[in-house]
């Protein structure tokens, strides 16, 4: 394999082995709150435990001898909780958790450098003394009269699994059914279907026929049903229901005993157990078992590509736009003919294209149930390293975002997480001298508002004073002490640098790297973010984002011979207005649109644009809005609409603030695409003087 080949075969691998990750710490999520509640579903463990051998497999595959070695290691505690060697507890999976990072950090690292690699014998020596903790108590089978017959064809999994419905006072049964051999494996699926939703299906072994055209299956369950309950669910005369052990109904009532039922028993049947059972032991997800065969019918895509496949599609686009312009001129120049024909082209390639864009568009959108995740093991890591107890509510999972700011919002969302867990949420003694529940609630939400995305991380802790914020603002010199501020600009202090409410920093905050930076981060998304917050009560903070970044339709601008690119998506309306109806309060200049007043943001003076002052009488107004704040943005010519790709100004340019990027109109001119969110949380601010 070539070098080249070897690299995107490991790309794969990385990729494979980062879903399988996220699947795990689902899962994980959904084992610990069956620890809390004293019960596990063992397909839940089946299924962890098969992932876990899974990256391991894929590791070991591409020498990464570490990850490998770790998932070996989870993968022997994993099957000792299946086995019942191990007790499930909160520890047990905070440990599984703890193994799961490393794996992930792992992942992350080899993204980056083949030879990352981390000391993992503390999170080794974690799930070793796991490994040789307390079991369930040894107990035979034969105490609940299982007889050996059946016990001789079990394996060491399903031995545990049926004394563990067992011991939980569940009535183990046997059910015996024959099948057309045409039929049986549609048959004999329904009846497993309807058994799980009764109870756990431990064994299915298969076992004589009473004719050469059928085949007989014996299924091994535990009900909390019994026999003659479990009789009248399955729904069909052609099989027998016994009662193995428990529920005290033993005798098989005259219904599940039809003539045409067949007699295999384990006496008849005995040599073909094994053999089956060794197939069966397959299809159940047995180590080593199993179809490689993906259940998903998606494919993954690099993001790269993806985003040069939008790159064609943004250049098709400029390409139509000249093509439309070409037609426009020989119009103009009387071929009326030609024009006519090129315009019917250009509608039908028009067409098309929108297809095509809004298909690459969605295949790069993806749900923020993603994202959510990632942010429900944060939420069980940094409660427990606390010591609080968290719930975290998500709704909106399937809401769906561009997959380049999904993964840009990671970052600012864990802070804000991580934020209201360390400064919001009180103690479970500090929530109930409240009078509070004990365990406290984070909620995320996702919802979609037209073109925009709203998050909202919404906590029930401690509140912020607003009091205390400025109070904290004055001493570090951001306002006077005799300034008069709204409740939204006492809370905007928050987003300032270096700003903290907390005295004491700690590992998770306080150390002045904070809310300005997450800010910072959705602007640079062209979003905005808002916080509210009643002391004693929650805090909420709400961010507000475009669905894509990638081709947006624009309204161009002109200002002082400058052309700018305002999307559209923010635009709520365009005015012109007469000069002397701009009027001043507070030193903001504003004008009145239906019985509101409209802050205005003269893009001139906020860019510092050196050509002659404007003295026109009138004026043109792109009124913009996110959330429920408007601005109205001042220029001087408004050109008209126009898709454009929107390009990222580089790390170099980073610190220019107020343009989300650059486009350019198809005609060999560049233009800058402005950042409607952060020019108007400055301008609300009364701070839109520093932009360069």
């Amino acid at each position: 394999m070539g070098d080249k080949a070897s690299a995107q075969a490991i790309k794969d691998f990385l990729g494979e082995a980062e879903e399988i990750i996220e699947k795990l710490n689902v899962d994980l999520v959904s084992l610990g709150d069956s620890a809390e509640n004293g019960d596990s579903d063992p397909d839940l463990v089946n299924g962890i435990f098969r992932g876990a051998h899974s990256i391991k497999g894929l590791a070991g595959m591409f020498g990464f001898d570490d990850i490998s070695g770790l998932a070996h290691q989870m993968e022997n505690l994993l099957d000792c909780l299946r086995l019942g060697k191990v007790r499930l507890s909160p520890g047990l999976v905070e440990t599984l958790f703890d193994g799961l990072e490393s794996l992930t950090r792992l992942v992350h690292g080899k993204s980056e450098d083949d030879h990352f690699s981390l000391d993992l014998n503390p999170v080794l020596a974690r799930i070793q003394a796991a490994a040789n903790g307390p079991g369930q108590e040894d107990i035979s089978l034969s105490r609940f009269g299982i007889t050996p017959e059946i016990l001789s064809v079990l394996t060491e999994y399903e031995e545990h699994r049926l004394l563990d419905n067992a011991q939980r006072g569940r009535t183990l049964l046997r059910v015996r059914a024959t099948f057309d051999l045409t039929t049986f494996d549609q048959e004999l699926a329904e009846i497993s279907e309807t058994l799980k939703k009764h109870g756990e299906v431990i064994s299915t072994l298969p076992c004589a026929g009473d004719s050469a055209d059928k085949i007989a299956f014996q299924l091994i369950c535990g009900s909390s049903l019994g026999a003659e309950q479990i009789r009248e669910k399955l729904e069909n005369t052609d099989l027998v229901v016994e009662t193995l052990c428990g529920g005290g109904e033993g005798r098989k009532s005259p219904a599940s005993q039809p003539a045409a039922a067949p007699r295999p028993s384990a006496e008849s049947g005995g040599e073909s157990i094994p053999v089956r059972n060794d197939i069966l032991g397959a299809e159940n997800g047995e180590a080593g078992g199993g179809s490689l065969r993906s259940i998903s019918r998606t494919v993954r895509v690099d993001i790269d590509k993806l985003d040069h496949l939008m790159n064609i599609v943004g250049e098709l686009v400029l390409s139509k736009g000249t093509i439309a312009n070409i037609c426009q001129n020989l119009k103009s120049e009387g071929d009326s003919s030609l024009a006519g024909d090129l315009a019917k082209a250009t509608r039908t390639l028009e067409r098309r294209l929108h297809e095509l864009q809004q298909g690459v568009m969605d295949v790069r959108m993806v749900p923020v149930g993603q994202l959510f995740e990632k942010m429900n093991r944060i939420v069980r890591r940094v409660s427990s390293e606390l010591k609080k107890k968290v719930t975290l509510d998500v709704r909106g999972v399937d809401t769906e975002l561009d997959k380049l700011i999904v993964e840009d919002l990671s970052d600012p969302l864990m802070h804000i997480i991580r934020n209201s867990l360390d400064h919001g949420i009180e103690s479970a003694a500090e929530r109930r001298a409240n009078g509070k529940p004990e365990k406290g609630t984070i909620c995320l939400w996702a919802s979609q508002k037209g073109n925009h995305v709203v998050i909202e991380v919404r906590d029930d802790g401690r509140g912020i004073d607003p009091e205390k914020v400025r109070r904290k603002a004055v001493e570090k010199g951001l306002v006077s002490e005799h300034a008069e501020l709204s409740r939204d600009q006492v809370f905007d202090l928050i987003f300032s640098p270096g700003f903290s409410t907390k005295d004491q920093v700690s590992d998770l905050s306080g150390r002045g790297v904070g809310m300005d930076v997450v800010k910072n981060n959705i602007s640079m998304l062209s979003g905005m973010i808002e916080m509210d917050s009643t002391p004693g009560q929650g805090t909420t903070l709400s961010i507000t984002l475009p669905i894509t970044l990638a081709i947006i339709k624009a309204l161009i601008v002109k200002v002082r011979g400058n052309t700018y690119a305002i999307p559209i998506t923010s635009v709520l309306e365009t005015l012109m207005v007469e000069a002397s109806s701009i009027k001043t309060i507070e030193r903001r200049e504003v004008i009145e649109l239906r019985n509101s007043t409209l802050p205005l943001l003269w893009l001139d003076r906020t860019f510092k644009l050196s050509a002659e002052p404007g003295e026109g009488k009138r004026h043109f107004i792109a009124v913009v809005g996110l959330a429920e704040k408007k601005i109205g943005i001042v220029v001087d010519e408004l050109l008209g609409q126009q898709d454009v790709v929107i390009k990222s100004l580089g790390d170099s340019l980073s610190f220019v603030r107020g343009i989300a990027g650059a486009a350019d109109l198809g005609n060999q001119k560049t233009i800058l695409v402005l950042d409607v969110g952060g020019l108007m949380s400055e301008a609300l601010r009364g701070d839109a003087s520093f932009y360069v």
